[in-house]
């Protein structure tokens, strides 16, 4: 694949994967995204309310 290097160990394990970011920068962007958003499905959320009350508290708004 163009633009897509794979970084091997001396037993030829793929290690790491150099990627042309100029080309497939905007993909792995996404990619980033969904990782992180996957990574925070299960975050404690509070509502809109407490937060503002919070934040108040805080005095920050």
């Amino acid at each position: 694949m163009k633009g897509i290097k794979y970084l091997v160990d001396a037993k030829n394990n793929k290690v790491a994967v150099q990627i042309d970011l100029e080309k497939y920068g905007e993909l792995i962007e996404e990619l980033l995204d969904v990782i992180e958003a996957e990574e925070g499905k299960d975050d404690e959320t509070i509502t809109l309310k407490e937060l503002k009350a919070e934040l108040k508290k805080e005095g920050k708004l």
